[in-house]
């Protein structure tokens, strides 16, 4: 099904744009993980290679979703010929839409197969962590909350940030949860986390600076954030949730070509680079904590190895196939 919705928007791209002109020495990227992450890595890119790149960055508020809206608009006219996503499940739908083409890329033939799509639409690599972030000041030692579901205790009532769960990884988390708990179960947790006065804000970052800012004692946020308000010196601490219960939901970064692209062999020659040992290596030290996905990576002893934390076991086609209904029910929930 995906081979041929790849091969219809070929033909749509032959047969409007044949009249395009010869691609230059650059390479058009959309990047959905934050530019103050992503654009020094580019910008390495621009240094090894010559090759000129052409960022378009996304919105804190709209995360991930504006661009891959974008990508599925320009489906017959291709702008992109690289899309950065900072998480996985959009990239599963722009794969599903015929927005992609498949790459297989060198760069990944030590990354794990489970970080991979089999047919060649996407590449994980450098992921994050959904964790609860807390004000140190706020929440003595003996009760900081070590579960998604204490947030839903009467402790907690109107004391933590969660961002508007139809954009970013919030989204992801969400249908995530929709899968692994099941519908009902998960439907019952996100009403209850409303009934407990769960503040809703624009995206991570806003959750993260209002913990930082001792505005609320607790937060979702993911690892990256987190560990720039502790880089910052604010008094947070971060806690990587349900050790002892469904685990915690690693997010990686994803990257794919795009079907018809204007720059097809310069955006192959990009995500080669971002699926290298030296990237991974890199947004582990930029203060993003991004945590690699292979042994042997170089990295700070405060990023953890990937083996070393309880992940959330999820299959992402499903979680990719549950976004939308989830998105449904959590828009009717949080009303905004």
């Amino acid at each position: 099904m995906r081979k041929l919705a790849v091969l219809i928007v070929c033909f749509l791209i032959v047969f409007a744009g044949c009249a395009k002109k010869g691609a230059r020495n650059e390479v058009v990227v959309y990047t959905a993980l934050d530019q103050n992450f992503s654009e020094p890595i580019l910008k390495d890119f621009e240094k090894k290679t010559g090759i000129k790149v052409r960022p378009v960055y996304d919105v804190e508020a709209t995360k991930t979703v504006g661009l891959v809206n974008r990508l599925i608009a320009e489906k017959t006219n291709p702008q992109a010929d690289v899309f950065w996503n900072n998480e996985i499940c959009r990239s599963i739908i722009l794969a599903n839409k015929g927005v992609l083409i498949p790459y297989y890329s060198p760069s990944a033939k030590d990354i794990s197969n489970q970080f991979k799509d089999p047919e060649g639409y996407w590449t994980g690599f450098a992921a994050r962590a959904r964790v609860l972030i807390y004000n140190t000041k706020m929440v003595s030692s003996e009760n900081v909350p070590e579960s998604i579901f204490d947030m839903t205790k009467p402790e907690w009532k109107g004391k933590f940030a969660l961002a508007y769960p139809l954009f970013g990884t919030t989204a992801t988390h969400s249908a995530a949860l929709f899968v692994s708990l099941g519908d009902s179960m998960a439907k019952e947790y996100f009403k209850a986390l409303k009934e407990n006065g769960a503040v809703i804000v624009d995206g991570n970052s806003t959750s993260k600076d209002k913990v930082a800012k001792g505005q609320l004692p607790v937060g979702f946020t993911d690892t990256d954030d987190a560990n720039v308000a502790m880089e910052q010196g604010k008094p947070v601490d971060m806690v990587f949730p349900d050790k002892d219960g469904i685990g915690t939901l690693l997010i990686p970064n994803t990257v794919v070509l795009i079907a018809g692209g204007p720059n097809q062999e310069n955006g192959k020659k990009l995500i080669d680079y971002l699926l290298s040992r030296e990237v991974e290596s890199k947004l582990s030290f930029s203060g993003s904590l991004q945590i690699p996905l292979r042994d042997g990576v170089v990295k700070p002893e405060n990023v953890p190895d990937y083996e070393d934390i309880k992940v959330m076991k999820v299959d992402w086609e499903q979680v990719s196939d549950k976004m939308e209904e989830a998105g449904r029910f959590l828009q009717g929930l949080f009303v905004r």
